[in-house]
């Protein structure tokens, strides 16, 4: 928790469950697309099942969209982020 003046109020900024969901599941998600670029045939060697046979089709569809769900979630944590502080103004002592 940080604390910065305000006019006369004293801002507590709190994290909310929702910023730190948002948080990881960015995170997590770039690097599942990070690793899903690294090592394209992850899902042949860890299901033993050939979905698209060969053609990189299906990982593909995969790393667009964790890049996709990477981006929202943090421009999700984002506004979040900027969003927090406003809501918990106390008096200073």
């Amino acid at each position: 928790m940080t604390a910065t003046e305000h006019g006369g109020e004293q801002m507590t900024q709190k994290r909310t469950t929702r910023f730190w969901v948002e948080a990881w599941v960015a995170a997590a998600s770039g690097l599942f697309c990070v690793a899903t670029l690294l090592q394209r045939d992850w899902i042949e060697l860890v299901f033993r099942v050939d979905p698209d046979q060969g053609s990189g089709t299906l990982e593909w569809s995969i790393v667009v969209g964790l890049l996709v769900l990477c981006l929202v979630s943090a421009a999700l944590a984002r506004l979040e982020w900027r969003r927090v502080p406003s809501l918990a103004p106390t008096e200073a002592r």
